[in-house]
């Protein structure tokens, strides 16, 4: 796995400048350093000194080089510099725009006194003062810490190829098959911290189910769908689509607790699971993001998926999932 860059601090410059100076090649350099070549090389040429009124005194001095890294360090932290950047920065993030969109609107904006790089804010974000502040929370992908690109684990190994929805058999894609599901969870306002309600529809007969869940860690979660579906006949719950978001990752629990096949959308693609996208935007009318989840009666979900499954549905021929899904119950039931 790749190594996390490490900038060189001022001891190394020293033996750099140093062996330079004896003419060493970049790979002994690099050696006697625990350095790759490359890292040598660019530290050469980012922090070679010029000096345009004495010529002679060009090349690599180990404090003239710690000098410019760190002048080059300060200017990153421009917002940690200019108050009046930082403060619009932040204001535009609490009104929900991206680091990105924040970036490109300065950059357009005549009147702007500074240009900023949408992976600076990133970076602002995430530092202590940042944190801080919580801005991530106003983030519209929130973690709590930002996580370099080859940490993150290979989405292969967690979604495998033979879960994709490309190979979901044509009795589930069709919908003629009872007792395949579409899965997601709602997430609400960060004051209402990690509470959530959890989706479940029924491809053909568009029966939902909600679930208030309280963590959004992926194994309580699917702890919570076990205890939800067992009850039902195996036929009635053979598998469950989901997008690849990291709720999901312990799927494999459901197929281990009660052999419930778990289908994946490709990436950045969650319209591929229209069924329980389609049923989230018909509860976000009762459920806006700012609701009191753990205020909310058990009582009061129980109430709201009742009156869910007895809406007649034109793709159900103006029956009512509630009555579509007995019905297939009881064709289970007969065989």
């Amino acid at each position: 796995m790749r190594r996390p860059y490490r900038k060189l601090n001022l001891d190394e410059r020293r033996i750099l400048a140093t062996m330079l100076q004896a003419k060493a090649t970049k790979t002994k350099i690099a050696e006697a350093l625990g350095r790759d070549r490359s890292t040598i090389h660019r530290e050469i040429k980012r922090n070679w000194w010029h000096d345009e009124e004495v010529p002679q005194a060009d090349g690599y001095w180990h404090l003239s080089a710690q000098m410019l890294a760190d002048r080059r360090h300060l200017k990153r932290r421009k917002l940690e510099c200019h108050e009046d950047l930082r403060n619009e920065v932040i204001a535009k993030l609490k009104e929900g725009w991206s680091p990105e969109q924040i970036a490109g609107r300065l950059k357009i904006e005549p009147r702007a006194p500074y240009r900023i790089c949408h992976e600076t804010i990133y970076r602002y974000v995430y530092s202590e003062s940042g944190q801080s502040q919580e801005l991530s929370r106003h983030l519209s992908e929130r973690q709590r810490k930002r996580k370099p690109r080859y940490a993150r684990k290979a989405r292969d190994r967690v979604f495998p190829l033979e879960t994709s929805i490309h190979n979901r058999p044509d009795e589930i894609n069709d919908r003629s098959q009872f007792g395949n599901w579409e899965g997601d969870l709602m997430i609400f306002e960060r004051a209402q911290g990690n509470a959530n309600v959890a989706t479940l529809v029924e491809r053909k007969t568009r029966f939902t189910v909600l679930l208030r869940n309280n963590d959004r860690k992926s194994r309580p979660l699917m702890n919570k769908l076990i205890d939800e579906m067992s009850p039902l006949p195996a036929q009635a719950r053979r598998s469950i689509t989901f997008d690849r978001g990291f709720e999901f990752t312990s799927w494999r629990e459901l197929q281990n607790g009660m052999g419930t096949k778990a289908w994946f959308c490709d990436p950045q693609a969650p319209w591929q699971k229209g069924s329980v996208e389609n049923m989230n935007k018909r509860v976000r009318r009762y459920l806006p993001r700012d609701t009191a989840l753990l205020s909310l009666q058990n009582r009061h979900l129980k109430s709201l998926c009742d009156r869910l499954n007895a809406t007649p549905r034109k793709c159900l021929g103006y029956r009512t999932p509630a009555e579509a899904f007995r019905d297939e119950l009881l064709k289970l039931e007969r065989r």
